[in-house]
């Protein structure tokens, strides 16, 4: 591996012969079907164009070859090919490059390098066009009003997207690669003055001290490397399919991460509540957006509490104030009631696992399937008591308001974590529960930025921008954890 790092660092030869034997037996030309080189004499030497079937965009190579062959009959014999044949290419985008590691990688990105007989320098003109869709709203964040164009699997379209929505001349988008064989392109967009710089170091040096052979996982695996999360279940980044979404947070202080293939793109810092937001509340006005938020808060409370507060009302019901002593099963049932509990709750999780892998048909009738006859027919036989169903299945709806999927699912964990310790210790182990698990988000940081911002620690004013949502031209301060160089929300100044 050494050795083939010190071939590939030397320059490109001279010979382009020698250029195509090493093209042939250390990248695979003439093995590799997609892999091509189109080989031409030009006012008497040899000139070679490599290229990746796929990766590129056919009719411009036909146009720059058609332009290499007609300086044959418009140029004279001269020692100055390589700025003719560079003056003649018809394209936009067309860079020098002086070493065979940087032809074998561009070649591969779906680049096109020219090289010529008696030079070492090569010409790198991209002419990428990359499979892949065209841009739609994500099925993750549907809204009823607002734009319908999503992140796609493609960098380039993805960085478009979002400079689309701010045009300012200090958006950055600093390109990386990573990965010893994928080579994936990896970005890192931020608008300079107004980002924190010592995060931009981190984030920079952290992806640029990933070494792994490839990133086929894409931005998950780049969010394992910079944030060394192991088994903490709570997501410490915020991902979005929303050009809007990210465009927002950009304008906020935050740095987004793009990395090639993913139509999600990574925004730090964030912090619990980022996780609790969704577009749609600013897509409506500020009381009903206000309200839909309320109305997500209590999705979440009812996913985390309602199951053990239910099932320690059934251990203890002598808790229960008079009012509602109604609360708890009316039947006897063989079955302990956190059995229960956890097998209807598994239930739904693997419902939603075979919705997910299931066509759309047949997922609306393995619902039909799934509430009518094994949900019917388990309170029959007596596996469930009615009230089990019931409230395992509105914990299931409070579960899917939580927008964000990635702490959805942490919050089950806690759940189930919370059932165990009613279980075992009662009304202690609620409260205790409760508290431990305050106390873990509270000691949880992404970035430098306590996860419980504004609430722990505690800033009033951000606190009350988190529960009431305010109207645009209200809203002037720049939340503080993002340390942004210029607090103020006001139009770019030319600096």
């Amino acid at each position: 591996m050494a050795e083939h790092k010190e071939v590939r660092k030397r320059p490109i030869p001279k010979s382009v012969k020698e250029l195509e034997e090493y093209m042939t037996d250390r990248v695979g030309l003439g093995e590799s079907f997609d892999l091509g080189v189109r080989k031409l004499k030009v006012l008497k030497k040899e000139l070679h164009l490599y290229y990746i079937n796929g990766l590129t965009d056919t009719q411009f190579i036909i146009e720059i070859v058609e332009e290499l062959v007609a300086i044959n009959d418009h140029e004279r014999l001269s020692t100055h090919l390589f700025d003719i044949v560079e003056n003649r290419i018809v394209h936009q985008s067309v860079d020098r490059i002086k070493t065979i590691d940087e032809l074998v990688d561009q070649v591969l990105s779906g680049l096109i390098v020219v090289v010529m007989e008696g030079e070492t320098t090569g010409l790198v003109i991209d002419v990428r066009s990359y499979p892949g869709r065209t841009p739609q709203e994500p099925d993750t964040e549907k809204v009823i009003r607002g734009s319908r164009d999503g992140f796609v699997e493609n960098i380039i379209v993805n960085t478009a997207l979002t400079r689309r929505r701010i045009r300012d001349e200090r958006l950055r988008f600093e390109m990386m690669h990573v990965g010893e064989r994928s080579k994936t392109d990896v970005s890192i967009g931020y608008i300079k003055g107004l980002a924190d710089p010592d995060l931009i170091d981190i984030i920079r040096k952290e992806i640029d001290a990933i070494k792994i052979d490839g990133l086929t996982m894409a931005d998950k695996s780049v969010e394992e490397f910079i944030l060394h999360q192991s088994y903490n279940p709570f997501p410490l980044v915020r991902y979005t399919e929303r050009a809007d979404v990210a465009a927002t947070h950009l304008m906020e202080g935050h740095v987004v991460i793009f990395v090639d293939t993913s139509p999600s793109v990574i925004i730090t810092p964030t912090t619990l509540f980022h996780h609790l937001q969704h577009v749609e509340e600013f897509r409506q006005a500020p009381a009903v957006g206000t309200f839909v938020r309320w109305l997500r808060f209590l999705g979440l409370a009812a996913s985390l509490f309602l199951l053990p507060l239910w099932f320690l009302f059934v251990l203890e019901p002598s808790l229960l104030p008079e009012p509602i002593a109604f609360i708890g099963p009316n039947e006897e049932t063989n079955i302990p009631i956190l059995i229960q509990l956890l097998l209807a709750d598994l239930g739904i999780e693997f419902l939603r696992m075979a919705a997910i892998h299931t066509p759309t048909p047949l997922s609306t009738a393995m619902g039909l399937i799934a509430a009518i006859l094994i949900g019917d027919i388990a309170i029959k036989v007596g596996l469930f008591v009615p009230e089990v169903i019931l409230y395992v299945a509105v914990a299931a709806i409070g579960t899917f308001a939580t927008p964000s999927y990635e702490l959805s699912i942490a919050n089950k964990l806690i759940r189930i974590g919370l059932l165990v310790a009613v279980a075992i210790f009662h009304t202690p182990g609620l409260v205790g529960g409760i508290t431990l698990f305050v106390l873990i988000l509270a000691s949880i940081k992404s970035f430098r930025t306590p996860y419980l911002w504004p609430f722990i620690p505690f800033c009033p004013g951000a606190f009350v921008h988190i529960l009431i949502r305010r109207a645009v031209p209200g809203s002037k301060i720049r939340p503080s954890i993002t340390h942004a160089r210029d607090r103020y929300k006001q139009p770019a100044r030319n600096k």
